[in-house]
């Protein structure tokens, strides 16, 4: 993703309504995202944690965006302090930025770079949650979103995308979010989950996902959603590399689904709703970083990699013991590595710059450039968040109880449930209400006279 370094020929860009509109449009979708992770979540946990899953998703739009204006957008890509960090006054509350004032470089203000970028730090920690389901008390969880979004997500933040940032100045390739956004999500869940332990019941009881049309209503809302999340990541429409980004991406999710599929039926013996959704999503986690950087062909090869390397991957949990509910780690962090790597292999030169991958003679300098990336926000995040998990165990307490946990999360964290059958029985038209014995009738009964 670019930032703050011009690649227009114009050497004093002005506003563009074009690219403004685009990029507004472009926020939108990418805010749509989070209540699309929401439902995907939703509908793979079993029914007493419905609602706890959406609203572990939905709670980030609300704490993220406040930590956003407050101070997450000067510490992310304010002016650069020892490659690290940044800092800008005028970023702090967005209370210094003047209306048409454009980022550095391009053709849009200021504020609609701060939206568009807001919503990926939103949904950033939403990723995490699926690797929780079942256990965290609400309360933690919305500290745990505090804490964390201020020292991991903005620092990785700045030094994958900020001017000045480490990552940044070595030439580490990330479009979109491979090690910013999955990587960064997938190893902090992995974190987490080692401290707070497994579910109750976790390799005994099936936990299957209890609505599959949820979950296809949720990876159909990211697909879309995604679009503006990859293609809108250059800023702009005036050199062709977000429409190349957006052809990418389609092709890619569609290559990951089918890998997936075709991996799950020689493993399994079907093609599942769950596997087609959950090779999307694969797909379009590979793509993120990569796909400014190959071609449509490059993007194919990416998207099948990495759709059979996740379906692969999702097992793991089980071989090694560790809990990852919803598959967090199997496809968000192995995904984010497959894509970020990958692009030492297939990028062109020829697309958002002029690195070339081994497959198109540029050895291995680009494929080192993105294993110190890899490496250096997985072991980041993985180590933090552990860390931030552990204090909040220690002091407030991360799980629920475990008769909670048993019964359902959603009343005792909610006082909700997600699905009200009581009005569901005793039909229409002439059927008639009968008590049960011993108890008395329904009060029109009561009061209506009855013949002989």
């Amino acid at each position: 993703m670019p930032s703050g370094i011009s690649t227009l020929a114009a050497d004093t860009p002005t506003l563009s309504a074009a690219n403004t509109g685009f990029m507004l449009i472009c926020s939108a979708l990418v805010m749509l995202m989070t209540p699309g992770l929401a439902f995907f979540y939703g509908g793979m946990v079993r029914v007493k944690s419905t609602l706890n899953m959406l609203m572990m998703s939905f709670i980030s739009l609300g704490i993220v965006t406040v930590l956003w204006v407050l101070y997450g957008f000067s510490l992310a890509f304010g002016t650069d302090s020892g490659s690290v960090i940044g800092w800008s006054s005028d970023f702090a509350g967005l209370s210094g930025i003047g209306l048409t004032q454009l980022w550095d470089g391009y053709t849009i203000p200021v504020y609609v770079f701060a939206v568009f970028q807001l919503m990926f730090a939103i949904i950033t920690p939403a990723l995490i949650s699926g690797a929780l389901a079942d256990r965290v008390k609400f309360t933690a969880w919305a500290l745990f979103i505090t804490l964390w979004a201020t020292v991991v997500y903005f620092p990785v933040a700045h030094w994958v995308w900020g001017a000045g940032g480490w990552l940044f100045e070595m030439g580490v390739i990330d479009f979109a979010g491979g090690t910013a956004v999955h990587i960064n999500a997938g190893a902090a869940a992995l974190g987490v989950i080692l401290v707070i332990g497994k579910r109750v019941g976790f390799r005994k009881d099936p936990m299957r996902p209890h609505s599959l049309p949820l979950v296809m209503l949720g990876a159909g809302l990211l697909w879309f959603g995604w679009f503006g999340f990859n293609a809108g990541s250059w800023l702009g429409n005036d050199d062709g590399v977000g429409a190349v980004m957006f052809v990418n991406t389609q092709v890619a999710t569609a290559a990951a689904m089918l890998a997936w599929l075709a991996y799950e039926k020689i493993r399994h013996g079907a093609f599942t709703t769950l596997g087609a959704a959950s090779g999307a999503v694969a797909g379009l986690v590979a793509i993120t970083p990569s796909g400014g950087s190959c071609s449509p062909l490059g993007a194919l090869a990416i998207g099948a990699i990495a759709g059979v390397l996740c379906a692969m991957a999702v097992g793991l949990k089980f071989r090694f013991g560790f809990d990852d509910s919803l598959d967090v780690v199997g496809v968000h962090l192995v995904g984010g590595i497959a894509g970020s790597l990958l692009v030492g292999l297939f990028a062109t030169g020829g697309v958002q710059s002029d690195a070339k991958g081994l497959f198109y003679g540029g050895g291995l300098e680009q494929l080192g450039k993105q294993a110190v990336g890899v490496l250096a926000v997985l072991a980041y995040s993985l180590v933090v968040s552990a860390v931030l998990a552990l204090v909040l165990d220690r002091t407030i307490g991360m799980r629920v109880d475990e008769d909670v946990e048993i019964s359902g999360i959603d009343q005792d964290e909610h006082a909700e449930t997600a699905y009200d059958f009581s009005g569901a029985g005793g039909g229409t038209g002439s059927r008639k209400a009968v008590p049960a014995p011993g108890e008395a009738a329904p009060a029109v009964a009561r009061n209506k006279k009855v013949d002989a």
